[in-house]
């Protein structure tokens, strides 16, 4: 009798397939947001039919996708450090007009990125953009742990015990809240300098957690992710990251 045992290569042909928003954000043309606005709006078709539906499965590899008539390819990979100023969205677009990240790149030729993280508008410092989607997951998913290392002002002079309640961390809203490390780099008279690091990112982490020690944050500086420093990259500014340092930060 001839065996009825499914061929393992049967099995991967017949894996299924991503979404097709997901399919154009992974292809680094767009994000996924976007891309699920361009697929509603009619803009997107597969094999020469229009689809309506992001979550549609597609093959890029083995069917033709068309935006806005033309042939989607595979983006040339880009990885870019910014030196992001305090006062500046984190965003694609704010709904209260307010200069985005993205103006500071509108000059630059750039293809489509998308930041790999966040800052908040107070916050500055070292901004990673890609439109790498899969090496950005890697970059921020939490099981990870990637450090991130901020210079933080405060408006105190704190204590050890201070910092060692940062380290062991507080529980606010429902989230645990900690620093990896937390440690004194100056002080003046009324107020200084922190260095914090996290290896995890909730939202206004480094905020919440100081004011859970009825602590106000002056400034807050990321300096570095991972083993990559800001350096002397000036406010505004931008760089394309070497290969080494997309290897290692992956």
């Amino acid at each position: 009798m001839r065996s009825t045992r499914p061929n393992p290569s049967n099995r991967a042909a017949a894996a299924p397939r991503h979404g097709l928003a997901r399919v154009l954000s992974k292809l680094g043309v767009c994000s996924r947001s976007q891309a699920e606005k361009a697929v509603r709006e009619g803009r997107v078709s597969v094999d020469g039919k229009v689809v309506l539906d992001p979550e549609r499965p597609t093959d890029a590899q083995r069917q033709r996708i068309l935006l806005d008539n033309e042939p989607v390819v595979v983006a040339t990979r880009v990885y870019i450090a910014l030196n992001k100023p305090r006062g500046i969205v984190t965003s694609a677009a704010d709904e209260r007009g307010r200069d985005t990240v993205y103006d500071l790149l509108k000059e630059a030729g750039l293809p489509w990125l998308g930041p790999v993280g966040r800052l908040d508008k107070a916050s500055e410092g070292l901004l990673l953009l890609s439109n790498d989607s899969v090496w950005a997951a890697r970059l921020t998913e939490p099981k990870h742990h990637v450090d991130k290392t901020y210079h933080v002002q405060v408006d105190r002079i704190p204590d050890q015990a201070l910092l060692d309640a940062l380290v062991n961390g507080v529980m606010e809203q429902g989230e645990r809240l900690a620093a990896r490390r937390a440690v004194l780099l100056r002080s003046g008279e009324k107020n200084a300098w922190l260095e914090i690091v996290l290896d995890e990112g909730r939202n206004r982490h480094i905020r919440r957690l100081l004011a859970a020690h009825d602590v106000a944050v002056l400034r807050l500086i990321r300096v570095a992710i991972g083993p990559l420093a800001l350096g002397e990259l000036a406010k505004g500014q931008w760089r394309h990251l070497s290969a080494e340092e997309v290897r290692a930060l992956a």
